[in-house]
C-alpha cells in the first residue's frame, strides 16, 4: 500500500475555488481502481492551506490516477497557483490504531 500525504498552499483568495474544484475531483479519484482513500481538507482556509491524504493499493493504481485526463487537467489548472509538500510512503505493516 502507498500513502500520499502532506499539504498544498493556494492563495487565500483562491481557497474557496480550490476546495470546490477538489470536491468534484475527489469523487472521481475515490472511484478509481486501487484508490483506498482520498481526501483533501482545508486546514486554515484563511491561509489557503489544504491537507492531503491518499491511500493507494499499489504504484500501478497511483500511476494510472496521475496519468488520468482529469488529474492532468486539475494539476494544469492549478499549476503555478499552488505549492506544497506532498510525499508518498510505502506502508507494509498495516494494523489497527490501538494495536501494539
Amino acid at each position: 500500500m502507498l500513502i500520499v500525504t502532506g499539504y498544498v498552499l493556494v492563495a487565500p483568495s483562491d481557497a474557496a475555488a480550490f476546495v470546490a474544484g477538489m470536491a468534484a475531483f475527489a469523487r472521481t479519484a475515490r472511484a478509481r481502481d486501487g484508490c483506498l482513500f482520498f481526501a483533501v481538507a482545508p486546514d486554515g482556509i484563511e491561509e489557503g492551506r489544504m491537507l492531503v491524504i491518499e491511500r493507494w493499493r499499489e504504484q500501478a493504481a497511483l500511476d494510472a490516477h496521475l496519468a488520468a485526463g482529469d488529474t492532468v487537467a486539475f494539476v494544469e489548472r492549478w499549476q503555478g497557483r499552488m505549492t506544497g509538500d506532498v510525499a508518498k510512503f510505502d506502508a507494509a505493516n498495516e494494523r489497527a490504531l490501538l494495536d501494539p
